[in-house]
């Protein structure tokens, strides 16, 4: 093999097989907003709840370093200041000890007037099922704070969304799922604004 050839195939390999062994000892991802979130989850899994026991920017802290640093320090909260978490589907997993040290600012959105259509086991379709299957004149959506109970905390906004007649479970899922965005939206920028606060009923 020519020489031109040969050298940069060994660097290459040589490149490779040094990054391989760094792998091997260190299990961390290398893009910092990985490991972030990597960090953040082994706190969770921990029991430690949602904090970092390092200050990964200076906007977690004030944009400076405190007189009296103190770790660890809340995760996420510069980049969601509003509410220590808008919640997704299935959060509920975070479990008590992240659910007690954040109680009162964790969002959850309902596609249904609660309390009648919620609890355990009801989500997604099931929801418009039941709405149409009692013969309600309206079905809705609600932000509501989440508690250790299935769709249990207390409403923070609601909406109403109409029902058609001749509506199906799958009419009425897309006429909720085309509203929750806005809804959502607008209440968290009330909220901001003072409009709303999350002691409001």
């Amino acid at each position: 093999m020519h020489r031109a050839v040969r050298t940069p195939i060994l660097l290459y390999v040589l490149a490779l097989a040094v990054r391989l062994v760094v792998g091997a000892g260190f299990p961390d991802p290398a893009y910092p907003d990985s490991a972030y979130y990597v960090d953040v989850a082994r706190q969770l899994a921990a029991g430690h709840g949602l904090n970092i026991d390092f200050v990964w920017i200076f906007p977690e802290v004030g944009g400076s370093i405190p007189a009296n640093p103190v770790l660890p320090i809340p995760s996420n909260a510069h980049w969601m200041p509003l509410a220590s978490i808008v919640m997704a589907p299935f959060m509920w997993v975070l479990g008590p000890t992240t659910l007690a040290r954040y109680a009162g600012r964790i969002l959850n959105i309902h596609p249904g007037p609660l309390p009648r259509f919620g609890g355990e086991g009801m989500y997604g379709r099931r929801v418009h099922e039941a709405v149409l299957a009692a013969g309600v004149a309206e079905s809705g959506i609600v932000i509501h704070l989440v508690d250790e109970e299935y769709d249990h905390g207390a409403p923070i906004a609601r909406a109403v969304v109409p029902i058609i007649a001749g509506d199906t479970a799958a009419d009425l899922e897309a006429r909720v799922r085309a509203a929750e965005p806005g809804f959502f939206v607008e209440t968290l920028k009330q909220l901001s604004r003072g409009e709303l606060s999350l002691s409001t009923g």
